[in-house]
């Protein structure tokens, strides 16, 4: 097997693990851009499919259903199979629907074609968030998050380059081979120990961590490791993993109304939508740019950049970057609504605007990049971090239902706000909803950077954290081991005080 006869170096095997979920995020990119160049490809008419302005609106608004039903279905699987399997079985739906596209010959087939890209694409998002960080050292744990960012947008500008060259039926059939590749490259990534400990899986959950840490030569340090990570589920896992647990308990309070707030500001910011019509928004503004030129330069700036999150998570932390990136996004948004509102509103014709075209897709790459940067990738690493293990997977199944919610109404309601107010209006929306994003982070976005799992459960839940661990003594976990409940009283109050 992969995990008993490659060399096990310390931290090693955490970069493998990333670099093979990697390949899945590329695909769940290739996805995610593959309507910048359709789009355009089906309103002239360069495929066999006649559909109307409002069926391609719908097409993409089936995102949303799909993404919720890939949340429910991620929230069952996680508990029940466990995280590595439910990644292997998120390949599925992406099979389906890239078969899907492949073979359309009518609206419908492109619905459920992006139903189902949806599906697979919330299964991902919601199993890679937790598992990063469950198997990752806290001080590179954003930054392994943060490279299957990078591989999403590798996947985007793959798609943006490549799609307006290709025709429909061609770029569907390339993308058939990636659902496959990521299966087989995910196959062979260790389970969570965590969730190994979850299932009362001792000597399997020990296993890993020495596999995922490297502590093959330092039985003291993994044993010290091992115990922690055995208190803390121990803990965690006593109370109840239901919706009822997550939602009226006040100890999850904070969590859920900071990962509520942060899902709500980065869809509701429209960087999906605008990324979706963009060639159509190009048009609109006059620019005298090809598809094929705008698409490259647009995904080309987003890959470069998108390795520098996983640099300054760590180093300058989750906060800083959330308020700077949300009020940077803004002021770029906010300059591309004034450019709309003089054309619509003022009536300045195209010929007197085209030459200040570069104006709008300067802003929408500066804003893609700002966000990248900030927020787009912070938002999933706060959320992974943010829950404890017996509500985890139950919080990232309800965040991603609101995160579907939300991504129809802003899918459906782009094409509505444009018909009744114009692209300043639409663009002055989002601008609103990132500056509300940046004042929200300041007021109650705490900083991550540097803390184990157990130290943010201790940071968020202040007392009743310190409640359930005296009620936690002497219990004994799955598989019948038990804890020492002889915690150091005084040290235990220090911290508490620290906390407060």
């Amino acid at each position: 097997m992969f995990l008993e006869t490659m060399e096990k170096g310390n931290r090693k095997v955490q970069y493998l693990v990333t670099l093979c979920a990697s390949v899945a995020a590329v695909t769940m990119g290739l996805s995610s851009a593959w309507p910048t160049p359709v789009i355009p490809k089906l309103k002239n008419n360069e495929t066999n499919i006649e559909i109307t302005k409002d069926e391609v609106a719908w097409m993409l608004s089936m995102s949303a259903p799909g993404f919720m039903a890939g949340s429910f279905a991620s929230g069952f699987m996680l508990d029940q199979l466990g995280r590595r399997s439910t990644l292997l079985w998120s390949a599925l739906p992406y099979g389906l629907g890239m078969t899907m596209a492949a073979i359309s010959v009518s609206p419908w087939m492109l619905y459920l074609t992006q139903f189902l890209w949806s599906a697979g694409t919330a299964i991902l998002s919601v199993v890679m968030t937790i598992y990063f960080a469950e198997i990752s050292d806290k001080d590179i744990r954003a930054s392994l998050q943060l490279l299957t960012k990078f591989a999403f947008n590798l996947g985007c500008l793959l798609t943006m380059c490549v799609g307006p060259l290709l025709s429909f039926s061609t770029l569907n059939y390339i993308l058939l081979v990636m659902p496959f590749s990521y299966f087989v490259a995910c196959f062979w990534i260790p389970e969570s120990p965590y969730f190994y400990l979850k299932e009362g899986k001792v000597k399997e959950a020990k296993k890993v961590l020495a596999t995922l840490r490297g502590y093959n030569k330092n039985e003291k340090r993994l044993e010290e490791d091992f115990l922690q990570m055995q208190e803390d589920v121990k803990k965690e896992t006593r109370r109840s993993s239901s919706p009822k647990e997550l939602f009226t308990r006040k100890q999850y309070r904070k969590a859920i109304i900071i990962a509520a707030g942060l899902k709500m500001t980065q869809i509701m910011t429209g960087a999906v939508t605008i990324q979706q019509y963009l060639g159509l928004i190009m048009e609109d503004s006059g620019i005298d740019w090809t598809l094929p030129k705008i698409c490259i330069t647009f995904g080309a700036i987003r890959f470069v950049v998108s390795l520098l999150p996983s640099v300054l998570a760590d180093k300058l932390g989750r906060r800083p970057l959330l308020i700077y990136s949300y009020f940077g996004v803004t002021v770029c948004l906010a300059v591309v609504g004034i450019y709309f509102f003089l054309m619509e509103v003022i009536g300045l014709s195209k010929e007197v605007l085209s030459p200040y075209g570069f104006i709008t897709l300067t802003g929408i790459i500066c804003s893609n990049v700002i966000s990248t940067i900030g927020f787009q990738s912070i938002v999933h690493v706060v959320a992974g971090e943010i829950f404890p293990l017996n509500v985890k997977a139950t919080a990232m199944t309800a965040l991603s239902i609101f995160g579907g919610v939300l991504s129809f109404l802003v899918a459906r309601g782009y094409q509505i706000l444009k018909d009744c107010l114009g692209l300043c209006g639409v663009f002055w929306i989002f601008a609103g909803v990132a500056l509300f994003g940046a004042i929200f982070s300041i007021a109650i976005i705490p900083e991550t950077k540097g803390k184990s799992l157990r130290e943010i459960q201790e940071q968020l839940q202040g007392d009743f954290y310190y409640e359930d661990e005296v009620a936690t003594e002497n219990m004994v976990i799955p598989n019948g081991t038990c804890e020492s409940g002889n915690d150091d009283v005084e040290l235990r109050e220090l911290k508490k005080h620290e906390v407060a």
